[in-house]
């Protein structure tokens, strides 16, 4: 049975599909957008879903607008695209370092981002705007650590694991330092930061990721074809016309923002980088980074996640952080011995 259609658009081109490939990621929207309609129908002050449409259509009562769009949805739009950010920057850096383990939860860009929280609210007592900015900068410097040590005629993959997971191990050090600096009002308010939630989330975190998101994904849908022929080598793909390391230099920054962005709004987000590109590979089937595929997958998985922290432990609702937590070392644990069966570790 094929899978692949040749389509034709208007002016006479014409373009591949993937039928799978697009099966894949329409179900996948359906499932985070229909989970997010669960999701903003759940709360002390239950919703049904079709009470959830009518008032975002503008159709519900006062009351109801006002839970809708000022207490849930935003939260949810921020899980989105939260969940999409590092669905997309997870799948960038296993395409990059050609490995599955190369995600921003290995190379420590998450823990670059807690480093720069935890040094705001622990010598400055910052704001929560002043949180995030710090988070952002603590994740570009980090990436940019990372781009630099692992430089050698060109970054490449295990290189750049093993750069990573160096500085990552650093990272966690100065982290551990500034906590046992720290008294304990700014320690309990860093670990429930580093926890990753999306407790009190409201448009002020949804407006910049949006923003950065609707900037950077285009540009990384952009350079997609480029990055799949580097899988051919680097000396193939530069014959073919592309440049390898300004292409990598830009995909790693963008992946990088994306990242350390969605920390920023939201905590470390523990293992949806990591699991959300293996995820979608694994259902699409399909060679290549998977980015469309990989970031609905992201969006769809922390959706999913805060709809279980919420429902599945009764009156007591766990950070989304956990959740994640616990399902993503499962999965990386069973990663490793499939890797290590494959001998490829």
């Amino acid at each position: 049975m094929k899978t692949n259609r040749a389509v034709r658009v208007p002016g006479g081109l014409s373009v591949r599909l993937d039928v799978r490939a697009f099966t894949v990621v329409v179900l996948l929207m359906v499932l985070a957008l229909g989970a997010s309609v669960l999701l903003v129908g759940t709360g002390d002050f239950p919703m049904s879903a079709s009470d959830v449409l009518t008032t975002l259509v503008g159709q519900g009562s006062e009351g109801q607008e006002f839970i809708v769009t000022e207490l849930r949805l935003p939260r949810v739009l921020v899980g989105l695209l939260v969940g999409a950010s590092l669905g997309i920057g997870g799948a960038l850096f296993q395409a990059i370092s050609r490995n599955p383990l190369g995600s921003p939860d290995i190379l420590g860009l998450g823990q670059g981002a807690t480093a720069g929280a935890l040094t705001v609210i622990v010598l400055f007592s910052g704001t929560a705007n002043q949180v995030a900015l710090g988070a952002l900068a603590g994740g570009l410097i980090t990436g940019t650590a990372i781009y630099v040590l692992a430089w050698k005629r060109g970054v490449h993959g295990y290189r750049l694991v093993l750069v990573g997971i160096g500085v990552s191990a650093v990272v966690t050090a100065v982290n551990g330092y500034l906590l046992t600096k720290s008294d304990i009002v700014d320690a309990a308010r860093a670990v429930v930061w580093m926890t990753g939630s999306l407790d009190g989330r409201d448009w002020d975190q949804v407006w910049p990721l949006l923003a950065l998101c609707a900037v950077l994904v285009p540009v990384v849908l952009a350079n997609s074809r480029a990055l799949r022929m580097t899988e051919m080598g680097d000396d193939v793909s530069g014959a073919l016309g592309v440049r390898v390391e300004r292409l990598r230099l830009v995909l790693m920054l963008s992946a990088v923002l994306l990242t350390a962005s969605a920390t920023a709004a939201a905590g470390p987000v523990s293992f949806v980088a990591l699991t959300a590109p293996q995820l979608a590979r694994r259902l699409t089937r399909s060679p290549g980074p998977n980015l469309i595929a990989s970031m609905w997958m992201g969006a769809a998985l922390l959706v999913l996640a805060d709809f279980v922290s919420q429902r599945a432990f009764g009156a007591e609702q766990l950070p989304v952080g956990v959740v994640t937590g616990v399902l993503g070392g499962v999965y990386l644990l069973w990663l490793l011995v499939t890797e290590r069966r494959a001998g490829r570790i």
